[in-house]
């Protein structure tokens, strides 16, 4: 059992989040971006999902300058019944914000993928810990867009790849049934797959 409640951990974890500033925060980041540009994970995939940053969340949009021509990004957007899909988005690319204010690409309804049909989700979160479960905001869209994951052990895709610094790594977490793991992590020390994997 957690010290903490998920309400509790949350609370601690985006606290210690948002207090990484300036050039520490631009250090840590700028460390992610070359592990993940670097990693096979990423160079192998063509149809990336990351997320705008909200909450001081680990920003991945210079991730664009990184790409290799055969690679898209996407952004996820609110789709109904609580579940995401995917724009595309460039650097430039209009927004408009969401019911949260968080970004979206401005687009039409046959731009959208859904989660099935990306390589790699490069996904924001609040904890994770060494088995690879995730601690999320508390919406629960990533694990109801991705409950397709439980028919099955191993999926070739998408692959789910956690991005958060080393702080928000947590002791083991209490697991439920809809929470869907990931496949790896990134942080400051580099891109990291589970066992599972």
């Amino acid at each position: 059992m957690h010290p903490l409640s998920r309400k509790e951990l949350r609370q601690t974890l985006r606290h210690s989040r948002r207090a990484l500033q300036g050039l520490d925060r631009a250090w840590l980041e700028a460390a992610m971006l070359e592990a993940l540009r670097l990693h096979p994970v990423f160079r192998h995939a063509r149809r990336i999902a990351l997320f705008w940053p909200a909450d001081g969340e680990v920003d991945l949009r210079p991730l664009a300058s990184l790409t290799h021509p055969r690679q898209c990004l996407y952004l996820p957007i609110l789709a109904q019944g609580s579940r995401l899909r995917f724009a595309p988005w460039q650097i430039g690319h209009p927004l408009r914000p969401n019911r949260f204010r968080i970004p979206e690409p401005r687009h039409r309804p046959s731009d959208l993928l859904s989660a099935r049909e990306l390589d790699l989700i490069l996904m924001p979160l609040v904890g994770f810990d060494d088995a690879g479960n995730r601690l999320g905001m508390g919406g629960g869209f990533y694990d109801r867009t991705l409950a397709f994951r439980h028919a099955r052990r191993r999926w070739r895709k998408p692959l789910l790849i956690g991005v958060a610094f080393g702080l928000q790594r947590c002791p083991p977490l209490p697991v439920e049934r809809w929470d869907v793991p990931l496949d790896g992590i990134v942080t400051e020390d580099g891109v990291r797959l589970f066992d599972r994997f």
